[in-house]
């Protein structure tokens, strides 16, 4: 915090003697002493609260960019399927049509799986994460 070497406490002592004198002396360090400590904790209060704060903002900005995510796959998938319901078939071409209809419903499937597979994977992870952090602060 400060950076005061030996000579400078040193001559802060000698000082605080001199206008304090020795009866008074021990107490007003130890005043002294008691207000340097309330500040460090007040400090240290401060910041934990700022780092959880920040914390916190910076999972709800994932989970935004996961919603987005989920939202644009899900939107691909109902747009290949509505494709997909409102193509007509003529009778000659059925199985060929059939053929790669399946196959679009199947992408669109995997698709939407592979979305809901990301956005649980990463619900899991941030969860992990704060439980170990919280094990981690709060050793027993």
């Amino acid at each position: 915090m400060l950076d005061i070497g030996f000579l400078e406490l040193m001559l802060i002592g000698i000082v605080a003697l001199l206008v304090l004198g020795p009866e008074r002396l021990p107490k007003a360090a130890r005043t002294t002493g008691l207000w340097i400590g309330k500040i460090k904790r007040t400090v240290s209060g401060m910041q934990r609260e700022i780092s959880a704060q920040l914390e916190a903002e910076e999972l709800r900005q994932k989970l935004n960019e996961q919603q987005k995510k989920l939202d644009d796959s899900l939107k691909k998938a109902k747009q290949d399927v509505e494709s997909i319901t409102e193509s007509p078939e003529p009778s000659g071409q059925t199985t060929k049509r059939q053929q790669a209809t399946e196959q679009r419903v199947a992408n669109a499937s995997a698709r939407l799986d592979d979305a809901l597979k990301t956005v649980r994977e990463e619900e899991d992870a941030p969860a992990t994460k704060t439980a170990d952090h919280h094990k981690d602060s709060n050793p027993q």
